[in-house]
């Protein structure tokens, strides 16, 4: 490596503290590689540089979605963003990498995501069966109204980048966010989950599915591309026409 040539170095800016309020921005350089992603950069500044700098990642494939961080205002997983696809928009060059938004931040860039996974709960977000194992399983075949509509949103991994991106979240506190609304619309097309009716009213609780704007943030930054504004709109419409046919009779059930 010859540290005299900029082309093979990268000027990083990387935020530092354990609060929103005192945190601060660090600068680093360095060594560009060949396929270098932005999560790369970070693990070679902890390894070489700043051994105490905090930060999350697993698979490091683009599965567990741990990675996720803010990369030059926009929240990424990290693993999956290459540094020529983000160098070419970069303020004077340099690679800004900061915490997701929206989170309390426990280190560095580590967030808790205690607040985002509550969310999930209070809207009831959580798959509730009524049947026993003593009753026959539904058939619910791969073309049926409510299964494609479940398809096209359960892949969701909770990485929190839609939360993140959301600018009503940072708006109204209370706001359930996208993530926990998607998952709500899986929900609701599934005809194994009882009370659907029940679930339909808590989204729209206060901070529920109303407080969406359709900005479409969630979907414009999801990694898997989900479409969390689909299935918002998908609630709302329920609202005032119905809960969505699944398509599916689930039969008599054993009491």
């Amino acid at each position: 490596m010859n540290q005299n040539k900029d082309a093979d170095m990268l000027k990083v800016a990387i935020w530092r503290g354990k609060d929103r309020a005192s945190g601060q921005l660090h600068n680093y350089t360095v060594e560009r590689r060949a396929n270098q992603t932005v999560l790369d950069i970070v693990v070679a500044i902890q390894r070489e540089q700043e051994a105490s700098l905090a930060y999350r990642y697993a698979c490091r494939v683009g599965v567990c979605g741990s990675c996720a961080m803010t990369v030059n205002g926009v929240p990424r997983w990290t693993c999956r963003t290459h540094v020529q696809r983000v160098i070419d928009v970069a303020d004077d060059g340099v690679i800004t990498i900061e915490p997701l938004r929206h989170l309390p931040v426990i280190k560095d860039l580590a967030c808790d995501m205690e607040p985002f996974f509550q969310k999930w709960q209070t809207s009831g977000a959580r798959f509730q069966g009524e049947r026993s194992r003593h009753d026959p399983l539904p058939a619910i075949t791969p073309d049926s109204p409510g299964r494609k509509e479940a398809n096209e949103a359960i892949e969701c991994i909770n990485c929190a980048v839609c939360y993140s991106a959301c600018d009503v979240v940072g708006w109204n506190e209370s706001y359930t966010g996208p993530a926990a609304l998607n998952r709500v619309w899986t929900l609701l097309n599934d005809a194994r989950q009882s009370e659907r009716g029940e679930l339909l009213e808590k989204a729209f609780a206060d901070g529920g599915c109303s407080s969406c704007h359709s900005h479409g943030n969630c979907t414009r930054h999801c990694p898997v591309e989900l479409n969390p504004s689909q299935s918002i709109a998908g609630l709302k419409k329920s609202g005032l026409f119905g809960l969505p046919d699944t398509g599916i009779d689930t039969g008599p059930k054993t009491r």
